[in-house]
């Protein structure tokens, strides 16, 4: 027995070498729990680490004061509809560049990738310059305080002004997903990541030369850190090192294949401004009850993404896979890869929901000693946990409809779950009903069980084998 247990701690940590150090596997053959296994890890490390962004923000900020975190609140509010165009180019590019990779055409997938990094450029400095000219316009019409605008317009400014960061960051590690390196976008974020969590400390709080700035200077430091890691992404892109080589003579317009990608990206940042325009509302809802009430919230939701991200990597996994084996013309295997990744991922967020169950208010109180900002984000923690099985199932399906180039279908998903059901339910419920912010906190919940459900029942018709991209 004790050389059984040896040899099953030796065989995990040798996959685990492998998922973050050794080289690209095959996917489209072989075990699927051992290719899910290979790219879920480096995926959820990669999830992880761009959930530390928000986590030691929200540390260092939660020290300068209420309105500091409101401010991130309200800006990142906004700041997700850049992330929607930016995710769902992510998903055209995942989709295409996987197909690419399935098919044995490394150079089409590269021709690909790089009509990607053409259009998010293009999109990023037109946002930039609306966030650089109108960041108190942006506060104000979330609901802002005048004394919160004042204090804080500049963290919108710069995150807003400086986002292509976010969208190359995003597309980039997209085309490694896509080819399989998942490893490579894992230590692109690992690296924003850690100047992250050193520069934040200075620009807030100041160090030397460099005077304290507040929430202003959480932005800088998030700004740069990503900024350095999309350097070392094109590095990576142009020295051979990955699956995938994008040179300048690539960086050149190619219509039939950028019209193909912004074709399939439309679903998916359809999907997504749906998601995030119905994440402003309950926002703008959650504003209504105070700043403490939506620092609660902030820092519920910063929180519970850190702990979703596994599944989260875990559904980027099946993307990956559903779109590989589609390329090698293996539609069984794409579809069983999704069905062992779901049952893994609700398996986790089965744990991680008893564990918010009972400690929401403990996790809560290393951000904050105030206590309605702590009651209320318990609260809000608790009630979503109570879905999280159906939140981890319900991701990496849809994901793989992505994967299969079929943004459509969860765009539907999305515009039925939240517009329909979801905003008027937290509406009613909170101010109607009078139920308060536990009524925004009840329609997330429910709104996230039926995305999963409808997205099942969906997948097993299997329309999204037919998807050509």
């Amino acid at each position: 027995m004790s050389q059984t247990k040896s040899n099953l701690i030796s065989r995990i940590f040798s996959l685990f070498s492998q998922a973050l150090f050794g080289k690209e596997e095959e996917f489209t053959s072989g075990s699927i729990r051992k290719a899910v296994f290979l790219l879920s890890i480096p995926m959820i490390a990669e999830m992880f680490l761009e959930g530390c962004f928000a986590l030691v923000d929200m540390y260092y900020l939660s020290q300068v004061g209420v309105n500091a975190l409101a401010t991130v609140g309200l800006t990142e509010a906004v700041v997700t509809l850049i992330y929607a165009v930016a995710i769902g180019l992510s998903m055209a590019t995942t989709a295409v560049v996987s197909r690419r990779i399935g098919e044995k055409k490394p150079l089409k997938a590269s021709i690909a990738g790089a009509q990607a990094i053409i259009v998010g450029s293009g999109i990023s400095i037109l946002l930039g310059i609306i966030g650089i000219i109108f960041p108190k316009e942006i506060l104000s019409l979330m609901g802002a305080e005048e004394q919160l605008i004042e204090e804080g317009f500049r963290f919108t400014q710069i995150l807003i002004g400086g986002n292509i960061s976010i969208m190359l960051l995003f597309l980039i590690n997209a085309i490694f997903r896509g080819a399989g390196s998942a490893k490579i976008a894992m230590i692109s974020l690992g690296l924003a990541s850690i100047l992250n969590i050193i520069l934040d400390p200075i620009f807030i709080f100041g160090f030397g030369p460099i005077p304290a700035m507040g929430v202003k200077g959480a932005a800088i430091a998030t700004t740069i850190g990503r900024g350095t890691a999309v350097l070392f992404q094109i590095y990576m892109l142009q020295s051979g090192k990955s699956p995938i080589i994008i040179t300048l003579k690539q960086l050149k317009l190619k219509t039939e294949v950028m019209f193909n990608l912004v074709k399939i990206s439309l679903g998916g940042i359809g999907q997504f401004l749906i998601g995030t325009s119905s994440w402003m509302f309950l926002v703008r809802v959650v504003s209504e009850f105070g700043s403490e009430v939506v620092a609660g919230y902030v820092l519920a939701i910063r929180v519970m993404m850190f702990t979703i991200l596994p599944a989260w990597g875990m559904s980027n996994a099946a993307a990956t896979l559903v779109g590989q084996n589609l390329g090698a013309k293996h539609p069984k295997r794409a579809e069983e890869s999704v069905w062992k990744t779901g049952k893994y991922a609700g398996v986790f967020m089965g744990i991680v929901s008893l564990i918010y169950i009972f400690f929401a208010p403990t996790f809560l109180g290393w951000f904050s000693d105030n206590e309605i900002v702590v009651k209320n984000g318990a609260l809000c923690l608790q009630i979503m946990a109570a879905g999280y099985v159906f939140y981890g199932y319900g991701m990496v399906v849809i994901q793989s409809f992505n994967g299969a180039g079929d943004t459509k279908t969860p765009t539907y998903i999305n515009f039925l779950c939240f517009w329909v059901f979801q905003l008027p339910l937290a509406y009613i419920t909170a101010i109607w009903l009078d139920f308060g912010p536990i009524g925004v906190f009840i329609s997330i919940t429910l709104a996230e069980v039926l995305i999963a459900i409808i997205g099942i029942i969906l997948f097993k018709k299997g329309k999204w084998k037919t998807v050509q991209v």
